[in-house]
């Protein structure tokens, strides 16, 4: 959104719209002539009856549209106050923590992390396994994860095929351990006379409002001068896990080759641990970062390298074998086909006090299929019940409105 006063700077070719809702602002949609991969997704996909993008020859409209591009990224970022960042339209209103990645032209993967970071972002750490999500999310010399303006955004690193489940759960343990230590030391500030009434309440359910607190709270120890060398060390113990305020958003990310194959010994482990994890398997069906052999969740009779004459198993059902766990909160995805109940699945998922498993179906050059069409192709695989939608709350009560199981596709009847 731009507010009315920066629309009177603006190009004379950058074009706005009013902001539904938001009068004092205008809205807009600007591409990075630079950036751009000419995919096609994003103008393909547009559910308006008049598209909001159209594909043009680079050459008709860089200079215009660079020029647009670099007045509207030195703006100052307005945040919407009325829609909600969890829905569909209010995490669209969020700058992503997941920018240019560099993957393959019209990806089914990186429009999931992309999201995933508008809602979760700035207290994201995570844990990726080898594939496809390390080659464009860490390849030197550049990452397409970033930071706000604050300096907050994902941590992330990348660890082995075969072991990125147990590094995430390592991240965890060490992450609960520090946030413990934090407490331990922001209570023990009750026994000193010079701040015995500063506290911060962890049980605050509120991230922002937690953060905010840390960061009072550390600027005000730091102005102390305490004499006394108890109260030094502890002051030292909260600067050094100031960053603990918040708990991290763990999230484990890899391809179906990791989690169906190589790594799915280690998947299985965290998902019987009980660890309070997000666990998000980016479902190609094929390995595609080596250019595309079959894999255990690759269905019965495709074609693929290594299966020629058709694969001849049926495709290792991830999802339900994770329900029998009957502790573990699964959800089946695909961005294409239901926005809504991919972002209802995050954030039920975030919210589950558990592990968390998210299969996302993510269509894959490797398909052979127009990639300008990826996030069509998710709604063909979904309306011809080759995909299925759902979510699996063990939590829920089990009612009509909070079903355990709640089926999402489109009634096929």
């Amino acid at each position: 959104m731009i507010s009315l006063k920066d629309c009177e700077k603006a190009p004379s070719t950058l074009t706005t719209l009013p902001a539904s809702l938001e009068d004092k602002y205008k809205f807009v949609i600007q591409v990075s002539p630079e950036d751009c991969t000419g995919c096609g997704v994003c103008a393909n996909t547009c559910p308006a009856k008049q598209k909001a993008l159209s594909m043009l020859p680079t050459m008709m409209v860089k200079d215009e549209t660079l020029k647009n591009y670099e007045f509207v990224s030195h703006l100052p970022l307005v945040k919407s106050q009325i829609f909600k960042r969890d829905t569909v339209k209010g995490s669209q209103f969020v700058a992503p923590y997941f920018e240019f990645s560099g993957a393959c032209a019209g990806c089914g993967e990186t429009p999931y992390i992309k999201v995933i970071s508008q809602l979760l972002g700035e207290r994201m750490v995570i844990a990726n396994a080898t594939g496809c999500s390390s080659i464009y999310g860490g390849s030197s010399p550049t990452i397409p994860y970033t930071k706000d303006e604050n300096g907050y955004g994902p941590a992330w690193a990348n660890s082995l095929f075969e072991d990125n489940a147990e590094f995430g759960y390592g991240i965890k343990l060490a992450n609960a351990s520090n946030h413990t230590k934090l407490v331990e030391a922001v209570n023990k500030l009750q026994s000193f006379n010079e701040t015995k009434d500063l506290s911060v309440n962890f049980d605050e359910s509120d991230s922002k409002t937690l953060r905010v607190a840390g960061e009072k709270l550390v600027k005000t120890l730091n102005n102390l001068n305490p004499s006394n060398k108890e109260l030094k060390e502890v002051i030292d113990k909260i600067n050094t896990y100031k960053n603990c305020f918040v708990k991290d958003s763990i999230w484990i990310i890899g391809g179906d080759g990791w989690a169906y194959d190589i790594g799915y010994g280690g998947l299985d482990h965290i998902l019987a641990s009980g660890a309070n994890v997000n666990i998000l398997v980016l479902d190609t069906e094929v390995y595609s970062n080596t250019g595309g052999q079959a894999s255990k969740s690759t269905p019965l009779g495709s074609v693929a390298k290594f299966a020629s004459l058709g694969k001849r198993t049926n495709k290792k059902d991830l999802a339900l074998m994770a329900m029998q766990y009957k502790n573990v909160y699964v959800a089946k995805v695909a961005m294409g086909a239901n926005m809504n109940q991919f972002v209802n699945a995050v954030n039920e998922a975030e919210r589950f006090n558990g592990p968390a498993l998210i299969i996302a179906y993510a269509p894959c050059i490797n398909h052979g299929i127009a990639m300008s069409e990826s996030q069509i192709e998710q709604k063909r695989a979904v309306d011809s019940g080759y995909w299925h939608l759902f979510r699996y709350n063990p939590t829920n009560k089990g009612s009509i409105q909070y079903p355990v199981f709640s089926l999402d596709s489109p009634n096929q009847q």
